[in-house]
């Protein structure tokens, strides 16, 4: 489960972590409003007005008007997802922020993480500035390879630690924290020499990441992200944006993070496969795949890949799945209008094949499908379901092998191409 920024830094002031001041707003008029009362009153001259959408890459992305997908302006300039506010010959803060909140909202900002898409801008986050010394990055998740969470710092913050890891690894510091013993002052000094800090700079930190670590235990995270994490003039951290992701399997025990769910960013087809219980993520890819265990639906998304085609979702409809939920994850697949092909691959272990191939023919009372749809069934019933399926006068691809069902895959996009 995913929140905006400025839902992260509420949770994270619960636990004192180091954080600037600031207002979310959701109208023009509310942001010239909190930029006059909250900040341009109390003398503070500098503001940042930032989007808040589910995807990270926004101070570089462009905002576009989505009925002409031209970049908006701003002063001159294209209008980008964070823009920094001072007074000038433009206006006051009040009014500047004004101005940008009115063209913001709206607007489509197009991201590195959104895809060419984008994504609508309705929400705002506005925040005091900071008089930045240097930019850090620092995370806690889960290493599932040793059962333990890891603390990754690098001096290479604002950018996206997949480049910093790649190009230059060594800049990369990490930590393990040993469940049984917790996170010790050791672990925090080792990264802190790791990033050549002393003096207040170095205790500064120390305090932030204890801090960060216990909202992360605490909240029930599976990924706690603050880049940039900046050291100010004054040689003290302050987590400058903040990302949290929250295990899922742990949300029962925080029934008010039900009230921090944007249904405006989150996928349609998705929100539609969490009322049934499915596990279903869309993808950008052309075929559609439904499997049972995630396992076996990692490696049908390769041998889909492998095959000249993209996955356009992960589907598990699981062990214990019946006749209902199968119909209904076939439903919601093929409502995806990218789809141009369906590859099937059940391995009846828990659940039955015949349970599987009823429940595809029960979907098919409710949806039409025009594409053509490959079913690889093994297991318990398998034959049993193949006769449903020969039985039902559909023109079902039957595929005796994993390599057969890439076979047909190949050669169902090439005719869909033709």
């Amino acid at each position: 489960m995913n929140i905006h920024e400025y839902q992260a830094k509420q949770l994270l002031r619960q636990f004192d972590v180091p954080l600037l001041d600031g207002k979310p707003v959701f109208t023009a008029e509310d942001a010239g409003v909190v930029a006059y009362h909250h900040f341009e009153a109390r003398g503070i001259s500098a503001i940042v007005v930032k989007a808040q959408i589910h995807a990270g890459g926004r101070g570089k992305g462009i905002i576009y008007d989505p009925e002409t997908n031209q970049p908006r302006m701003l002063f001159g300039k294209q209008l980008r997802g964070v823009v920094v506010i001072r007074p000038d010959e433009y206006g006051n803060v009040a009014h500047k922020a004004y101005l940008a909140a009115r063209q913001m909202l709206g607007g489509r900002l197009v991201t590195h993480q959104t895809g060419p898409e984008g994504k609508i801008v309705r929400r705002l986050f506005i925040e005091e500035g900071a008089a930045i010394k240097k930019e850090f990055y620092c995370s806690i998740l889960l290493d599932r390879s040793r059962s333990q969470n890891v603390i990754m710092v690098s001096s290479e913050g604002g950018v996206e630690i997949e480049r910093v890891a790649e190009e230059q690894p060594e800049k990369i510091i990490q930590v393990h924290v040993d469940p049984t013993i917790g996170c010790q002052q050791f672990l925090l000094r080792r990264l802190a020499f790791g990033l050549g800090l002393e003096g207040a700079a170095f205790r500064s930190f120390l305090t932030f990441v204890e801090r960060l670590y216990r909202a992360y235990e605490e909240l029930d995270c599976s990924l706690l992200e603050i880049n940039p994490l900046v050291l100010t003039n004054d040689d003290r951290f302050v987590a400058l944006d903040a990302k949290v992701n929250f295990d899922d399997n742990a949300l029962f025990r925080h029934p008010e993070y039900l009230d921090l769910v944007d249904t405006d960013e989150e996928d349609p087809l998705e929100r539609e496969a969490a009322k049934y219980n499915l596990s279903y993520i869309k993808l950008d890819g052309n075929v559609g795949c439904m499997v049972n265990g995630a396992g076996l639906a990692m490696a049908t998304m390769d041998l889909i890949q492998l095959a000249g085609g993209k996955p356009a979702n992960f589907l598990d409809v699981g062990g214990g799945a019946n006749v209902e939920r199968i119909a209904n994850g076939f439903r919601i697949m093929m409502s995806d209008p990218n789809v141009r092909a369906v590859l099937i691959n059940i391995f009846g272990g828990i659940v039955r094949c015949d349970r599987v191939a009823n429940g595809i023919m029960q979907a098919l009372e409710q949806v039409k499908v025009t594409v053509p749809v490959i079913v690889r069934l093994e297991g318990t019933n398998a034959k049993e379901a193949l006769e449903i399926l020969r039985a039902s006068g559909l023109n079902f691809l039957l595929a005796e092998s994993f390599e057969d069902a890439a076979r047909q895959v190949t050669a169902a996009l090439s005719r869909s191409a033709a």
